[in-house]
């Protein structure tokens, strides 16, 4: 059976890149009746934020992606949560000192920072120089007696090369000389990240690992881990990297960077699943809306691609467009209240909500949208355009809007249904059709050449401010 794990660290809002790596995870175990998984690694302790647990399981829950086995709901393998798994970590460090596989490191910073320095000087990479790795037992023995701080590193061989297969990259091979001794143990007793993942991995057993391409050149590391311990490696799934149009990183500065962000601009947590997974995956066929269970059904890592995948928010605005229009018009009101309240907005009854929530649905690329629609249509200027000035200057125009402004002076009940009869009969007595008809009429009470519904619009205007605009 497939079992994917989605690991988190809890130092706050999923990152969209990192929602994306949560999708393909879920898909791939999914599309094939596995397991997902949900581990949380909070061993670097530094940037550990509270409640940020809290968080990793409400977005996860909110974009569907339900897990098997985690923290909250147990499981076989648990604790699913690294710091509740310490005695794992210094286990299989011990191992792999007895095995020689790795060894203690009693460098201090001092000396560290010193070589750092000497490489930084020489504009090359920083590379550990394997100075403890020659130290006698007796020599380790004595400075453990003393209690001197040390690290566990592991022990990278000189010459050759590790290779390893990326379902999404092909075989890729690394030179040893280019492997660092990585720390496995810090000196706090925490494991890094590169140990605690292998050592958890095994122990869940994992059967596929999915994660940026950004990994691609430190998977080695993870291959001789492996080997080291004489385990099966799991298969590795590298996703290409999301960037902006232009080759930009997202950005936190411009609002593009968190799952929570486009959550309160009121993108649907549905057609965000939806277009991330379609960010480095292709379905088959032109479709590309996708509920999750229809991407259930579709998945298949064969199609995932190895190219950089633009996030384009035009795209996005286009797939969540396709969603809302699919509301309820309840539904939509329901979800768009808190905007117009916070724009100040008198909600006049629950009814006009609905309505206005209707008249605006089709324009929406996102929901906190309605206000801005809303402002254009009941508060902007009542100017015209040039454009819409040239229009309304030509022969009969007048003539439309003065017959149109008589009619709904007399008009009894302000419905858009009657309103469009209005409409109608205005053209019968104009003789005006088509965009002679029309136009005048808009523009004459909503100074604009084009827009919503337009009887729909002047019922939620109010028989007031469209006789005072005409």
């Amino acid at each position: 059976m497939i079992r994917t794990r989605f690991a988190p660290s809890p130092t706050g809002f999923i990152h969209v890149g990192n929602l994306r790596s949560a999708i393909f995870t879920y898909l791939i175990a999914k599309s094939e009746n596995g397991k997902f998984l949900l581990r949380i690694e909070d061993t670097d302790q530094v940037r550990y934020v509270e409640g940020a647990k809290e968080v990793i399981y409400e977005t996860l829950r909110t974009c569907g992606l339900n897990w098997d086995e985690g923290p909250d709901i147990g499981g076989e393998y648990g604790p699913y949560i690294q710091s509740e798994r310490m005695e794992n970590y210094s286990y299989y460090a011990q191992e792999l000192v007895n095995k020689g596989e790795a060894y203690y490191c009693f460098c201090s910073e001092d000396r560290l920072d010193k070589l750092r320095e000497e490489a930084t000087s020489r504009k090359v990479n920083f590379f550990y120089d394997g100075h403890c790795k020659s130290l006698t037992k007796e020599e380790i023995d004595k400075k453990l007696a003393s209690k001197e701080k040390y690290v566990i590193r592991q022990k990278t061989p000189i010459e050759g090369e590790t290779s390893f297969a990326c379902m999404v990259y092909g075989d890729i091979t690394i030179q040893n000389n280019q492997i660092e001794d990585q720390i496995l143990l810090k000196s706090d007793g925490y494991p890094t990240y590169n140990f605690a993942n292998v050592v958890d991995d095994h122990l869940m057993n994992i059967t596929h690992v999915v994660r940026g391409n950004e990994y691609l050149t430190s998977t080695p590391k993870y291959t001789l881990l492996y080997n080291a311990f004489g385990w099966e490696e799991p298969k590795y799934v590298h996703l290409p990297h999301v960037i902006k149009e232009g080759g930009k990183k997202l950005s936190k500065r411009d609002g593009d960077a968190y799952f929570m962000d486009f959550i309160k601009k009121g993108y649907l947590p549905e057609a965000i699943v939806n277009y991330l997974a379609l960010l480095g995956w292709s379905p088959e066929g032109k479709k590309e809306i996708f509920s999750l269970e229809d991407l259930r059904n579709q998945f298949s890592i064969k199609r995932i691609n190895n190219s950089p995948a633009v996030f384009d928010i035009k795209k996005l605005n286009w797939v969540n467009t396709n969603y809302i229009k699919k509301l309820d018009d309840d539904e939509l009101a329901k979800l768009a209240r808190p905007y117009i309240i916070n724009a100040g907005i008198e909600i006049l009854s629950d009814e006009w909500l609905i309505k206005l929530a209707s008249l605006f649905k089709d324009r929406l690329n996102n929901i906190s949208e309605i206000v801005e629609h809303y402002n254009e249509l009941f508060e902007a200027e009542f100017l015209y355009s040039d454009e819409a000035k040239e229009f309304m200057a030509q022969d009969g125009v007048d003539k439309t809007v003065s017959i149109f402004k008589n009619l709904l002076t007399e008009l009894d009940n302000w419905e858009s249904e009657k309103i469009f009869e209005c409409i109608k009969k205005t053209g019968e007595i104009a003789e005006a059709k088509g965009k002679m008809l029309y136009m005048p009429v808009r523009i004459a009470t909503t100074a604009n050449m084009h827009g919503p519904d337009l009887p729909k619009a002047l019922e939620l205007l109010g028989r007031e401010k469209v006789l005072s605009r005409l």
